[in-house]
């Protein structure tokens, strides 16, 4: 990957001798931060042609200058130790008020989300999603069909990259039972030591900082360096420095939870503060934010779907801010948008879910009763005819003990909807091959 070209900074914009007989006429041209809502960074705008009357040169001149009367400090500090900083840009806006509106407080949704009965469904897919694509960014080689189906069943990794799926689910699963506390810096050791448990050539990196003879450079496939992480000996204080961030313990500026939960994220990957799984637990500790801020839809979205889905984007917003005077911006609009995508495909993919639940409901509505945890099993069968089912997997997908599990699976292969194999000491359930035509006769 190419690292973008830093332009001048305001600094040097402002102290230029050809420039600075025509900075009144530059600076009141009504020049914004953003270009037709893009937060442009040099390495884009110098391809670009710049509005009439102004050169390339002066055309960055007036967008920096806009940009630093927006410009909020934050107790992040660069290599150099000056503060990174963000804008709160029209875009920005406009996209927390989005966020603020559909993921959290009170909402129209699928009543699959909110009724109890098929919410723990929901939210465990979504964990399970998360904790595979999460892992996959990260170079993790396995489908998500088979990173799945040993969550399922609780059989054991069968090499490292389903390890590194199985940790990031502990670790998602983890990151929901402390929304409630602060976090602390003992917190956060302990989720990159679930992330990274068993993975590392070296066991004893999991749970702790990383140490100057560890030399942690992030680098392209190529081996091309593209960041230096902070001296390891400043470690232990900045990560003090960032549960104080996380926890908002900075009083005199308010920063919105949003933004906060993005800049969390960005936080820990700038730092690199561990041997290994920074970005997992980069990832874990935003959706940690969200939640703890009332963000509750967050718990069922998955970023590194999307993230895995362009990942060079992601890179190159982590190195825009490194090549802007340390200008957080880029990355908080990035992530904004990846979250807005989220939700959004959220919604669609409930809707689909919810019509597809509705079909099978409807097929089966006048013939037999079946329970809401069977109809989405039959459902899931219809789409993937070749799936199979155990008591374990029925139980860990719908969060029921053993005996509804077995109950449920048991009764649908009396009726003739599934059939019942025994493979060693496990009884596995899988969909008859004319499922669709039986449930057909049934409605009949």
């Amino acid at each position: 990957m190419k690292i973008p070209t830093s332009g001048p900074t305001l600094g040097e914009l402002l102290s230029d001798k050809d420039l600075m007989p025509e900075a009144a006429r530059i600076l009141t041209t009504g020049t914004g931060p953003e270009v037709k809502g893009r937060y442009y960074h040099w390495d884009k705008l110098r391809h670009l042609d710049p509005p009439a009357g102004l050169t390339t040169r002066e055309w960055w001149m007036a967008l920096k200058f806009a940009r630093a009367q927006l410009a909020k400090p934050i107790t992040l500090l660069d290599t150099t130790h000056t503060p990174f900083t963000f804008s709160m840009t029209d875009t920005v806006l406009q996209a927390i008020h989005r966020i603020d509106r559909d993921a959290s407080g009170k909402m129209e949704i699928s009543e699959e989300v909110t009724s109890p009965e098929t919410r723990d469904r929901y939210i465990i897919n979504s964990l399970m999603q998360e904790a595979i694509t999460s892992s996959q960014l990260e170079g993790a080689v396995t489908t998500i069909e088979r990173a799945k189906d040993m969550i399922r069943t609780g059989r054991k990794p069968s090499d490292q990259s389903e390890q590194m799926v199985l940790n990031n689910y502990r670790a998602m699963r983890s990151v929901r039972q402390f929304t409630r506390e602060p976090l602390t810096p003992e917190r956060v050791l302990e989720l990159q030591r679930i992330v990274t448990a068993d993975t590392l050539d070296d066991p004893g990196a999991a749970g702790r900082l990383r140490r100057q003879e560890d030399d942690i450079v992030v680098s392209d496939f190529d081996g091309k360096i593209l960041h230096r992480p902070p001296d390891a000996n400043e470690l232990g204080e900045r990560l003090d420095r960032m549960c104080a961030f996380a926890n908002g313990e900075d009083r005199d500026a308010f920063v919105h939870p949003v933004i906060r939960a993005i800049i969390l994220h960005f936080w820990v990957g700038y730092d690199h503060p561990f041997v290994d799984g920074n970005g997992r637990t980069a990832r874990a500790l935003f959706y940690w934010s969200m939640l703890s801020r009332g963000y509750w839809l967050c718990e069922y979205i998955s970023i590194s779907a999307l993230l895995r889905s362009q990942p060079a984007k992601y890179a190159r917003a982590y190195l825009y801010a490194e090549t802007d005077e340390s200008d957080v911006t880029y990355f908080v609009l990035h992530q904004l948008g990846i979250i807005r995508r989220a939700i959004d495909e959220l919604h669609a993919h409930l809707e689909r879910k919810m019509e597809e639940v509705r079909r099978v409901e409807a097929l089966l509505r006048q013939a037999v009763v079946l329970n809401h945890r069977q109809l989405a099993l039959l459902s899931h069968s219809l789409k993937h005819p070749n799936s199979r089912y155990s008591i374990r997997s029925h139980q860990s997908s719908h969060n029921v003990v053993y005996q509804t599990a077995r109950a449920d699976l048991l009764d649908l292969a009396d009726r003739g909807l599934l059939i019942r194999r025994k493979v060693g000491r496990t009884f596995y359930f899988h969909p008859k091959p004319d499922l669709a035509d039986r449930l057909k006769r049934l409605e009949a």
